[in-house]
């Protein structure tokens, strides 16, 4: 355990709100740059350089990290130091030079609206179906991150008004509209399949999902369900929860939604990381005129 990891734990959870997966990764992150520090100079973090980083960055690159990789370990050690900057424990940080490599943005993998029909319908009626329909259709009714929709709880979801609130992961609270069908499934689950699940005299919890136990879902229990329904309708190898977020963006902007509500939907900070979509869109576009255009 590196210096001062408690209390920089303690910092990305309640001043950054960040995800639990997240806040592993960062920490992860700054005990291997700890590591690398003592293994070569004999270093703590305290004492590291804006030199001593590069090198780090540099060791990672010709190791094989992925330019993505490297900016999270980046941002990271950035976010560390800033931490160590504000308890004024550092006079100077080592990361304000440093640059991220420029990571080549994918195209977002996403379902045709066909595909997720298909998904959708593939829970049965038992207890644990309607619970996982009314998860699903959430996921692809309003587009959230799986931490989001695993860390939801019950006073999160109006019924009434049709919207669930979350905190995405730079803090900022956010209202989505569910739609009809998505309210539907969860007004069943909640009403009907909920009660079955939890646990006589183990006492309630205010998570919205739960699992056999009673308990909140986990993160592997979300994948786990997935990959079971994706595999039952053929469609194992291409489906995550991101997959369901990317359909939500796509399918909003194919049938006219604009960025800026889009980005506030998505709890974006940046634009930019609401763009990506375009490209699919615009690929589609694209196709679309090369088969129907008889001069394509």
């Amino acid at each position: 355990m590196y210096e001062y990891a408690e209390g920089f734990l303690t910092y990305l959870k309640e001043q950054k709100n960040m995800a639990e997966n997240t806040v592993e990764a960062y920490s992860r992150d700054v005990s291997e740059f700890s590591k690398y520090l003592a293994e070569k100079s004999g270093a703590g973090l305290k004492e590291a350089s804006d030199t001593d980083l590069v090198a780090y960055l540099f060791n990672l690159k010709n190791s094989g990290k992925s330019a993505a990789t490297i900016n999270r370990k980046t941002a990271s050690l950035r976010t560390f130091y800033n931490y160590l900057m504000e308890l004024s424990h550092v006079g100077a940080n080592p990361t304000v030079n440093i640059k991220s490599p420029k990571v080549a943005r994918k195209e977002p993998e996403y379902l045709t609206i066909e595909d997720v029909d298909k998904l959708l319908a593939a829970p049965g009626s038992t207890a644990k179906g309607v619970r996982d329909k009314a998860l699903l259709e959430i996921l692809y009714a309003t587009g959230i991150r799986a931490s989001e929709i695993i860390a939801a709880n019950l006073d999160d979801v109006n019924l009434r008004m049709g919207f669930i609130t979350c905190t995405g992961e730079f803090g900022k609270a956010r209202i989505i509209p569910m739609g009809k069908p998505a309210r539907a499934a969860m007004e069943e689950y909640l009403f009907e399949a909920r009660p079955k699940l939890m646990k006589p005299g183990k006492g309630e919890t205010p998570a919205l999902f739960v699992n056999y136990m009673g308990e909140r879902i986990t993160r592997q229990g979300l994948w786990k369900l997935l990959k079971e329904y994706a595999k039952q309708v053929g469609m194992e190898s291409k489906i995550t929860p991101q997959t369901l977020r990317n359909s939500f963006a796509v399918h909003m902007i194919q049938n006219g939604a604009d960025l800026k509500s889009l980005q506030e939907l998505l709890g974006h900070e940046d634009i930019s990381a609401t763009q990506v979509y375009l490209s699919a869109t615009k690929n589609r576009i694209k196709d679309v005129y090369d088969r129907a255009h008889p001069r394509a």
